[in-house]
């Protein structure tokens, strides 16, 4: 279920400690969701969460009782495991009909490949060996090892995970194999569709600084998502300047990387590590230190850091803030402030007087940082 953006405080709250203060990330992913928003809050972090697809269960799953069945018909020659999830999922349903020992046994029996640790672990864990896993987590890696192997007759059962591996399979078709592919779970939309649209909307209008992607079923079913909105585009172009893409890991990544998309992914595919490259990459993307009328100012994402109190600012006021911030002292016209935060809408300067009472108003005690000058517009204080 989504959270829209809280409502914007207009009390100070501390900062110290909070690496994230003043930044909005949005996560998408569907599974161990709740913990990767508790880490995000727990930096200071507010989270738009907005699954972008649900998995469907594996209760009466006929195609996957087929595809176990099939396994089962004769001996296997390789197996290959592509995730944690997946594995178990199939070897609890086959204990579930009562095949259990059964596939283990066929398994045990044949070489099995795993991608990455995830996968390893799984397999170790149901009291099975791996025979070989590539450094990385890339499916092409285990396509190559497979491929310089004498595969004509041999059976090969693919466990997939979320969306099928069609050019994986066709590539050890053409070899000669019988390629069982063994879905263990499918995607759907999501129950709900508005969350992630709003997301989708949010990101347009670049008021989320970071996108976190732990599936790269999720990044197709986002950009779906935003061409089916009309926000293609918009949301193209926010990727490739203001927000931040985060994968959990290069096989997520790989959509965005081939769309010539920046984007970042830990070195080790797990949570903890994805919200450390969020936490270390988006203030030093973002963050402006400066001193004006005696006080240590920090621009940090939708936040002003004042003394190590922290204020966060509507969209409109950060923009207005941070273009003020540029060169303190210096007044900058109503006109101007129109034009960097209002561009291509009909506003006029009265919403710039609007914009910039409320942003003295969210910035509580220190509300007069922004002065008035007369007839001409608006500067930052510098004493």
């Amino acid at each position: 279920m989504g959270t829209a953006t809280p409502s914007l405080p207009t009390a100070p709250a501390s900062g110290a400690d909070l690496p994230l203060t003043g930044f909005t990330v949005g996560v998408t992913a569907v599974r161990r969701r709740e913990e990767l928003v508790a880490l995000l809050t727990r930096r200071g972090a507010r989270v738009v969460e907005a699954p972008a697809l649900r998995i469907l269960p594996l209760e009466d799953d006929h195609g996957l009782r087929r595809a176990t069945r099939q396994c089962l018909a004769r001996p296997l020659d390789y197996v290959v495991a592509t995730t944690g999830v997946g594995w178990r999922g199939w070897m609890s349903a086959a204990e579930g009909w009562g095949w259990g020992a059964e596939l283990a046994a066929a398994c045990r029996a044949a070489i099995v490949l795993t991608r990455g640790p995830k996968a390893t672990g799984a397999v170790r864990a149901s009291g099975l060996d791996e025979s070989w896993s590539p450094p990385t987590e890339a499916t092409d890696d285990l396509l190559t090892w497979l491929l310089a192997r004498p595969l004509e007759g041999r059976r090969i059962a693919v466990q997939e995970h979320g969306l099928p591996l069609e050019a994986f399979a066709a590539a050890l078709r053409e070899r000669g194999a019988e390629v069982i592919p063994v879905h263990i779970y499918r995607w759907a939309p999501p129950e709900d569709p508005a969350p992630v649209r709003r997301l989708i909307e949010q990101t347009a209008r670049r008021e989320i600084h970071a996108l976190t992607f732990t599936s790269a079923p999720a990044i197709a079913a986002f950009l779906a998502t935003a061409t089916a909105a009309g926000l293609h585009e918009q949301v193209i172009e926010a990727l490739r300047t203001d927000v931040l893409a985060v994968c959990v890991g290069p096989v997520c990544a790989r959509q965005l990387l081939d769309a010539g998309l920046p984007v970042l992914w830990p070195e080790r595919g797990r949570l903890g590590a994805l919200v450390r490259t969020v936490t270390e990459e988006l203030p030093h993307r973002s963050r402006r230190t400066l001193q004006v009328d005696g006080h240590d100012l920090v621009l940090q994402g939708s936040a002003l850091l004042v003394d190590d109190e922290s204020y966060w600012l509507s969209p409109k006021g950060t923009t207005v803030l941070r273009a003020l911030a540029e060169h303190p002292g210096w007044v900058l016209s109503r006109a101007e402030l129109l034009r960097r935060a209002w561009a291509g809408s009909d506003a006029d300067e009265h919403a710039v007087e609007a914009a910039v009472g409320r942003l003295r108003q969210a910035l509580g005690r220190h509300g007069d940082l922004i002065r008035t000058v007369p007839k001409r517009g608006y500067r930052l204080a510098t004493r």
